[in-house]
């Protein structure tokens, strides 16, 4: 008779949380997005309404879709859908790549930073 292996209990662990998923394995080991960066206060906007049912595409592409049918920050998205800021870089990445949303940027994100105001900044936080 085959004795059985005892249970390992861990502290760190929390069994309530359920499984855990890699962010690595949603992403199938990409950190960086298809395409080109983009800021994260970029606006995302779905081009079309409803994805196509396909092996490339996951669930967490189609709740990207769905959830930025009105504009939406990128940041605001991965909070609204509880995924890891990389994690929604890389889908983002695959979507814009497919022509499935579209990313505006910010006038202040993509124009070079006024040194005069940068300096006043500096000045200022020293004088505190």
């Amino acid at each position: 008779m085959p004795s059985e292996q005892p249970r390992v209990t861990h502290d760190w662990l929390d069994s309530d949380a359920g499984p855990v998923v890699r962010p690595y394995a949603m992403t199938g080991g990409r950190v960086a997005p298809s395409g080109g960066d983009f800021d994260l206060v970029a606006f995302v906007v779905a081009t079309v309404p409803d994805l196509p049912i396909g092996p490339q595409l996951q669930p967490e592409h189609h709740a990207i879709v769905a959830a930025a049918w009105e504009p939406i920050s990128v940041v605001e998205l991965a909070s609204q859908l509880d995924l890891s800021i990389g994690v929604v870089r890389v889908f983002l990445g695959d979507l814009r790549s497919a022509g499935l949303i579209a990313l505006y940027e910010p006038p202040a994100a993509t124009a070079p930073h006024d040194v005069d105001v940068l300096k006043a900044v500096v000045n200022g936080l020293r004088a505190l």
